[in-house]
């Protein structure tokens, strides 16, 4: 049984009460609203394709074979993930931590999960299908910033594209300012990673070089 954690105690749950077995998980909850169905669509129409140029940021989700899986943040410019037709899309890759969990993934296993949002909408767009790691050197040249050409795109088959409720964003109010939280809330990220990848807390008095240097890192690799 879950306790309760406005209490301070930490949650836990029996196992028996595990959800194991498509049949039980279906019974557990009403039929699908037609309308839920109906929406998803094979392609990407007028209003997928105007969601997607308005778009500044969206999730790649991606599995390898041996079924590790992946999520990650993709940022541009709105409008960066560029429609070819009404089926195929490209996002370029940007420069990150050379990981390349995403990239491995696809070669590992090409289906792949995006969900597009919207800065002020409360409503997104899921689009679902099959990607390619693309080296053609013209598709790449169109999808240059600031005159730095992406290694490789990403290009995606779409094989569903439907819009999803507000409702998680407004559970969450994701867009309201009122919502909004201050980083100093949280030590730094370079601090944490540093802890995660040594065991040790940073010294405090080195920490505004290393923030700095940061910063500067992002200024010249963001492209």
């Amino acid at each position: 049984m879950m306790s309760d954690s406005s209490s301070g105690a930490k949650p836990s749950f029996d196992a028996s009460c595990q959800v194991s077995t498509e049949e039980e998980l279906r019974a557990l909850y009403a039929s699908t609203h037609t309308l839920a169905v109906q929406k998803c669509i094979d392609h990407l129409d007028h209003h997928c394709q105007k969601f997607i140029s308005l778009s500044p940021f969206l999730c790649l989700a991606t599995q390898h074979a041996n079924g590790t899986a992946d999520v990650s943040p993709r940022g541009d410019p709105a409008g960066f993930a560029t429609v070819l037709d009404r089926n195929t899309l490209v996002i370029p890759d940007r420069p990150g931590n050379n990981r390349l969990d995403s990239l491995s993934n696809i070669i590992s296993n090409p289906a792949v999960g995006l969900l597009f949002m919207v800065p002020g909408f409360e409503d997104t767009l899921r689009v679902n299908g099959t990607a390619r790691l693309v080296r053609d050197p013209e598709l790449l040249q169109t999808l240059a910033v600031a005159n730095r050409v992406p290694t490789l795109a990403i290009v995606v088959h779409v094989n569903e594209a439907f819009l999803h409720c507000a409702k998680a964003l407004r559970r969450s109010k994701l867009w309201d300012t009122q919502s909004q939280r201050k980083r100093s809330e949280m030590t730094s990220m370079i601090a944490m990673v540093m802890e995660h990848s040594s065991g040790n807390e940073p010294a405090a008095e080195t920490l505004p070089a290393i923030e700095q240097d940061l910063e500067e890192e992002y200024q010249q690799t963001m492209y």
